[in-house]
Formats: structure tokens, C-alpha cells, sequence
């Protein structure tokens, strides 16, 4: 079982996971694999999935976890952390609009949105793992 301390790892491994889907997913359906791309897909969102419980587990136990170094560094910190937390708060409507109309067939309304969806989902996969990295192993904690 994992301890709680283990979960912001757990959950940077999960956000490194889904952007590897999420970017392997886009290559597949530029290259007219359209099953597998399904499967990347699929497996990115089950992983996000994941990631979002153990988020709030963590969380709901730890609250907030102040960034422990001053001055320039803390000021990209903040910043990466505004980006991907106002555009995290809008994957998870996004994933799923673009996952129902795929489901439903609709591949050119899946498109339209995906076109939007997958920048923003990836960004936000990418810098959950960079947020990770500085908080966890950057700034002496």
C-alpha cells in the first residue's frame, strides 16, 4: 500500500504516463492508425483518470503544499503553477467532450474539439511534472 507521502510521485508518474498516451495517440492518428490511436488514447484518459483521484486523496489529507525557495525561482514556480492549474481545471470537460463524440461517431465535431483538447491536456500532463520536479527535488524539500 502506498504511504501518502508516496502519492506526489505516484501522481507525477501518472501525468508522465498520459502525456506519453496523449503523444503517442497524436502520432498514431496522423499516421492513419486509428485503433491504436483509440487505444492511446483510451489508456491517457483511464490514466488521468487515476491521476485525479489520487490527487485529491493526497490533497484532502495535505492541503496546499507551500514552494519552499525565494526569488526568481519561486516566480517561475508560480507561474507554471497558475498556467496548469486554470487550464487543468478544464481538462477534464474537454477529455470528456472530445471522448463522447468520438464514442458517438461525430469524428469531425471530435476533431474540432481534439484540435483544442490535446495541446491543452498535454501542457497540462507536462507541467504537472515539471511543478513535481521543482517542488519536490529543485527546491531542497
Amino acid at each position: 500500500m502506498f504511504e501518502l507521502s508516496q502519492l506526489p510521485t505516484l501522481n507525477a508518474t501518472l501525468n508522465g504516463a498520459s502525456a506519453l498516451c496523449l503523444a503517442s495517440g497524436y502520432v498514431l492518428i496522423r499516421t492513419g492508425r486509428r485503433e491504436a490511436h483509440r487505444w492511446a488514447m483510451t489508456a491517457a484518459f483511464a490514466i488521468s483518470c487515476l491521476f485525479l483521484v489520487s490527487y485529491l486523496v493526497y490533497h484532502f489529507q495535505v492541503g496546499s503544499v507551500r514552494y519552499p525557495v525565494d526569488g526568481p525561482a519561486r516566480s517561475l514556480y508560480l507561474g507554471i503553477l497558475l498556467t496548469h492549474t486554470v487550464l487543468a481545471a478544464a481538462v477534464p470537460f474537454l477529455a470528456v467532450a472530445t471522448l463522447y463524440q468520438a464514442v458517438r461517431g461525430r469524428f469531425e465535431r471530435h476533431r474540432r474539439i481534439a484540435r483544442w483538447t490535446l495541446p491543452i491536456w498535454f501542457y497540462v500532463s507536462v507541467t504537472g511534472v515539471v511543478i513535481y520536479v521543482m517542488l519536490y527535488h529543485l527546491s531542497g524539500r
